[in-house]
């Protein structure tokens, strides 16, 4: 896909932060374009961890109308209306089949797959609901147990440090990260695994060099979340990815980072 997506770099440099909008509530903000996580942090006096921790948000990627919680929760209230108790979760912007079974003690993405019929791993949508518990009927015998959450309000770790264990690394390593979006005049949007972006932005998908990140893989990159590696491009090679960013001005405004890239066996 490198000759029809555009990768988008260091304009970033020059995007400034416009400010948020003023909620009906003092709690919270509504995102304006330009405004990044880390501003809203700060014009709060909060810490960039605790908007994240208080917002669910596993990457710092945020968009205009996102309504956002500023205010300091007296508990962590449990994860909400994605899960019931009939063994079923409703998909969410963002997730990827890899991040939902790791919600669950005992689900992998396999079983995830025979559960739910799913053909491609790769492609599922926000809105569907999945069964995780294996049960068709969705008993609560076989009902899958989920994560226990933290409850402190000390420092809670990264969302890729509370599951991941050693022996669910394959490899871990530092890149340079640029991003790319698929709505230019003339992009094609389809990926060299054959993702359509176009039909899926909600897609996390990595461009990468195969020979230092094989094709097809899950892996976990600092401040972008979970994703698949299911492009290649011209530029990328050695330690570089390119991240798929739908909106063009949030791509923009990634610019050029050196992150850390945790790839799953």
């Amino acid at each position: 896909m490198r000759k029809n997506i555009v990768s988008l770099v260091t304009a970033a440099a020059l995007v400034g932060t416009l400010g948020f909008g003023i909620n009906a509530s003092a709690q919270e903000v509504t995102v304006n374009k330009g405004d990044t996580l880390w501003s809203i942090a700060n014009n709060n006096n909060i810490q960039l961890e605790e908007l994240k921790e208080w917002n669910n948000l596993s990457s710092n990627l945020i968009f205009p109308g996102d309504r956002l919680d500023v205010s300091r929760p007296e508990k962590k209230e449990k994860e909400s209306t994605s899960s019931n108790d009939k063994g079923q979760y409703t998909i969410q912007k963002g997730d990827t089949l890899f991040s939902i079974a790791r919600k669950f003690d005992g689900v992998t993405t396999t079983k995830l797959q025979e559960w739910n019929q799913i053909a491609d791993p790769n492609l599922i949508v926000a809105g569907d609901v999945l069964n995780v518990n294996g049960s068709s009927s969705g008993s609560n015998e076989a009902e899958a147990t989920p994560v226990k959450e933290q409850t402190e309000k000390t420092e809670a770790p990264a969302e890729s440090e509370q599951s991941d264990s050693n022996e669910d690394i394959a490899k871990e390593l530092t890149v340079t990260a640029t991003a790319y979006t698929a709505s230019c005049n003339g992009c094609s949007g389809i990926t060299a695994t054959g993702l359509n972006l176009l039909d899926n932005p909600d897609k996390k998908v990595i461009s990468v060099d195969p020979s230092v990140i094989p094709l097809g893989s899950e892996v976990y990159v600092e401040g972008y979340g979970h994703a698949v590696a299911g492009d290649t491009g011209g530029a990328i090679k050695g330690n570089k990815i390119d991240l798929f960013i739908p909106n063009k001005q949030d791509a923009i405004n990634w610019g050029v980072q050196e992150v850390n890239v945790k790839v799953y066996k």
